[in-house]
């Protein structure tokens, strides 16, 4: 590759993050995956071809490191003194707090099926064409799209409910 490995770090950073998070969601998990997608980029970098699209190489390698990470944690115990305060169904939290606009979106986020949470992360977030988030997801072009559509309608619906519900 002719640019140096800093240059991708500082161009498509933000991008990977995006896309971690709308795996993993906000919180050190993303960062590990964030961290170890770039970690396996330098790894790999020498031998990157010089044509290669930087921006989806980086997309597919915070997928399949976000996916692991998401494995991970189903595999994993983690022990708690007291079990976690449910949220209640109008916005709220247990604690009679209402959730901050950040934690309902991405609530609203991690409500969405797994295919269109995917498809909204890699095409909104990375900006990805259609046929490269179908490569990612699997599927076709169209059923990418429409799963993305279908998504961002979703997380319409969610944000105006939740609008709604605090006026």
């Amino acid at each position: 590759m002719d640019q140096p490995f800093e240059v991708a770090v500082r161009d498509h950073g933000a991008v990977v993050l995006r896309v971690c998070r709308a795996v993993l969601g906000p919180g050190a998990d993303a960062e590990d995956a964030w961290s170890e997608t770039f970690v396996s980029a330098l790894r790999a970098w020498p031998e990157l071809d010089p044509a290669a699209d930087v921006r989806a190489w980086l997309v597919t390698i915070a997928h399949r490191r976000a996916i692991d990470a998401v494995r991970a944690r189903g595999r994993r115990a983690v022990p708690v003194a007291e079990p976690p305060e449910r949220e209640r169904g109008d916005g709220a939290r247990g604690d009679g707090e209402p959730e901050l606009p950040d934690e309902e979106l991405w609530s609203a986020l991690r409500s969405l099926p797994d295919k269109q949470r995917r498809c909204v992360a890699y095409h909104h977030l990375a900006g990805l064409p259609h046929a490269e988030v179908a490569a990612l997801v699997g599927g076709t072009p169209e059923a990418a799209r429409r799963a993305s559509a279908d998504g961002i309608a979703a997380l319409r619906r969610a944000m105006a409910r939740a609008g709604r519900s605090r006026a």
